[in-house]
């Protein structure tokens, strides 16, 4: 094996980021995570904390063994997130995506922006649209805007800083950013007018090459001066890019975290219902791929009030179908197909206080049975390939696994036994020279078990009476 054999990906998500090492038989052979919080910026706004992960970066890479074995090195990142260069440096740190401080220039921006038929991203709250931040910036903060001098998508900001080169991918401006019209494969007009187009840097494929580490940044940290930096993908579509290949005989991808992300490559765009958070996210291949999402990690969490969601157990589950316990949506406001809703729990009809009525095991089971019927609406409503694959840390669940399977009888539920998550391995994969290899021996089949016909009536009772 050479020396020089290992590939270290850049995985940063809303919530938390890791740095992996993984070598040429795509063995992890070390992992480092932080937390990932928003920071506030000079301007009062909450910003993505560039400093404190620049920091912790240059720390974790200066102090591994293996950080001088690495001969590439990928970034990706969550999505809606822009980075403004300016002389060499940040013209103005990056508006976090829960920044509600947007809406001041609401009025103005919903009167410019493109049409969903043309970008096939519906309005999102806060700054999830990504082109609302830059509107409001450059409305807001004239002064710091005139500093642009280039635009950035965020796993682009990192490739950048590895390498000095400036590049912007297809699968980061795709999705649901309202810059980007995907079957034009062009920018929004919105965009065009306000300029942004001209500033965003050339466009580059995920798995290419951007050049070598930057000679200042190998001595400090560690990495070898011939390291290759690749331009790097949003991390969904790294997630997707393993199972392209496959999809075209017929997969659907759940890529569960802080999100639970529900692609259908090959399904119609004009399913996408904009008032329920369906979009177009754009493929790595510049292709259009149907979805629709919720805030999967964030809704669980709040139903299981503290209690650690791998309590959650078929018992558990049992009892609260025959009370009748059913949550409704929605638990988290950004995003999801129930925008808007106030979340509550019901025990034969009545609303009660979960936190204190239920176990801790009731409360991780039924959050994951909730979490289950939003992905399987989700995946009713998108209308893709009956065959699905489940990513990230949902599928480590065995009750929101079960359920899932309960839900859909008689269409396959493959679920990942892959010990790398799968933005990361995807974005692993980006960097083989040979290509994507087939991904699905490292999977398993789930059926459903002794619950799934009351799993079934009791999703049935739930749909009956949802407003949906």
């Amino acid at each position: 094996m050479s020396e020089l054999s290992l590939t270290l990906v850049i995985d940063i998500g809303k919530s938390h980021a890791k740095l992996l090492f993984i070598d040429d038989a795509g063995v992890v052979l070390e992992r480092h995570g932080r937390d990932n919080r928003s920071v506030v910026s000079a301007l009062g706004y909450p910003a993505l904390d560039i400093a404190g992960l620049t920091a912790w970066m240059r720390a974790t890479l200066a102090a591994s063994a293996l950080t001088r074995r690495c001969a590439r090195v990928i970034p990706c990142t969550h999505g809606a997130a822009f980075v403004a260069l300016g002389d060499g440096e940040l013209a103005w740190e990056p508006v976090d995506y829960e920044f509600s401080g947007v809406d001041e220039t609401r009025a103005a921006y919903q009167h410019e922006r493109d049409d969903f038929d043309a970008t096939l991203s519906p309005d999102l709250p806060d700054g999830l649209n990504a082109a609302r931040p830059l509107f409001w910036m450059q409305q807001r903060h004239p002064e710091a805007w005139a500093r642009t001098r280039v635009l950035l998508p965020y796993p682009q900001y990192w490739a950048w800083w590895l390498s000095g080169v400036a590049a912007s991918e297809v699968s980061s401006l795709g999705c649901h950013t309202q810059l980007w019209r995907p079957v034009e494969q062009r920018f929004s007009d919105l965009a065009i007018r306000h300029g942004w187009a001209e500033l965003f840097a050339p466009m580059k494929p995920a798995a290419q090459v951007l050049g070598p580490l930057r000679a200042d940044l190998a001595r400090e940290v560690g990495l070898p001066a011939d390291c290759e930096v690749f331009v790097g993908v949003h991390d969904s579509n790294a997630c997707l890019a393993r199972y392209l290949d496959e999809a075209g005989a017929g997969m659907s991808l759940v890529s569960s975290g802080t999100w639970v992300i529900v692609m259908a490559p090959g399904a119609l765009a004009t399913t996408l219902d904009p008032s329920r958070d369906m979009l177009a996210n754009v493929s790595v291949r510049g292709e259009v791929v149907p979805t629709a999402r919720f805030m999967g990690g964030r809704e669980l969490a709040a139903l299981c009030a503290g209690a650690p969601p791998d309590l959650a157990s078929p018992t558990a589950l049992a009892a609260l179908i025959a009370r009748d316990v059913q949550a409704w949506p929605s638990f988290a406001q950004q995003g999801g197909p129930f925008i808007g809703r106030a979340g509550r729990v019901t025990e034969r009809g009545g609303v009660i206080d979960a936190a204190t009525t239920l176990s801790a095991a009731e409360r991780a089971s039924l959050g994951a049975l909730y979490c289950a019927q939003l992905t399987a609406l989700l995946l009713q409503r998108l209308g893709g390939p009956d065959a699905v694959v489940l990513e990230g840390p949902f599928a480590a669940n065995p009750v929101f696994t079960e359920c899932l399977a309960a839900l859909r009888p008689g269409k396959a539920l493959h679920v990942s036994t892959d010990a790398v998550e799968g933005t990361a391995r995807g974005a692993w994969m980006l960097t083989r020279r040979s290509g994507l290899a087939p991904t699905t021996a490292l999977t398993r089949r789930v059926a459903s078990t002794a619950n799934g016909a009351s799993v079934l009536a009791h999703h049935a009772r739930w749909l009956a009476a949802l407003d949906h």
